[in-house]
């Protein structure tokens, strides 16, 4: 006999686990803690624009914490999948002899961008992402043979990409991704300064389609910090150099 009560225990009931849940996409704008400016604002509109974005600029205009905002802004958004950070790290990428796993390995190195990321957003969030993999660390030499999809690539310390690095980390970016390449020029710790692929790709933007180069300039440092780097920075372009001993070098004079 037909039990009316029997009906609504019948009754198909929509899933509620994490396979069948779709993808919720807030309609809000993501509540940072620390805002963008101007200049930052501007040059996130083309990075969002292009498929590649060189973000140039010295010490503490910010690059790395723009970055680090449009990256969590589109994870955070459903529009990437994921988060790869790379960086070059120890003198041919060296890191096997670290102690730790992979994450462990690379965790000096990667500190200054976790801490843009604390900034930003909530420190426990952030390190659920990382500990889910949605934030991932790719050392550059584990880059060859990948293809990132659904991604954002943040390279950051770029200055010490090689000419050959750059070509194999750039060549990784796959469909529905975007790469942000951080790096200062003035700070290349590679022997020989020409072998710097940021430079050189850099100067390439004018030509490629999708590749936008763009150089903040507003110091988000102590005043001081702006004072200093000019300072050095015409010290080098009269070429002038600085011995281990802290004497100076002018034209191979002392």
């Amino acid at each position: 006999m037909y039990n009316p009560k029997f009906k609504d225990s019948m009754a198909s009931k929509p899933h509620t686990d994490d396979v069948y849940r779709p993808k919720r996409i807030p309609k809000n704008p993501i509540k940072f803690k620390l805002q963008l400016n101007d200049e930052q604002k501007d040059a996130k509109k083309h990075i969002l624009e292009n498929t590649i974005t060189l973000l140039g600029g010295g010490a503490g205009s910010g690059k790395t914490l723009l970055a680090c905002n449009v990256a969590l802004d589109g994870l955070l958004r459903r529009q990437y999948d994921k988060i790869i950070i790379t960086r070059p790290t120890v003198s041919k990428e060296e890191i096997g002899f670290l102690p730790g796993d992979l994450r462990e390995k690379m965790d000096p190195w990667v500190q200054p961008i976790y801490q843009n990321f604390f900034q930003l957003y909530d420190k426990v969030k952030i390190e659920k992402l990382i500990e889910d993999d949605k934030i991932e660390i790719v050392p550059v030499s584990f880059m060859r043979g990948r293809t990132f999809l659904d991604s954002m690539i943040i390279v950051d310390e770029a200055q010490n990409v090689t000419h050959e690095q750059m070509e194999m980390i750039t060549s990784r970016i796959g469909l529905r991704s975007k790469m942000m390449i951080c790096g200062d020029a003035h700070q290349t710790d590679l022997k020989k300064k020409s072998d710097s692929g940021f430079k050189f790709l850099y100067s390439a933007a004018r030509r490629i389609k999708n590749l936008e180069a763009i150089t903040l300039k507003t110091n988000h440092r102590n005043e001081i910090v702006e004072d200093l780097l000019n300072y050095y920075n015409e010290a080098v372009d009269r070429g002038v150099s600085i011995t281990t001993s802290g004497s100076y070098i002018y034209n191979g004079t002392k």
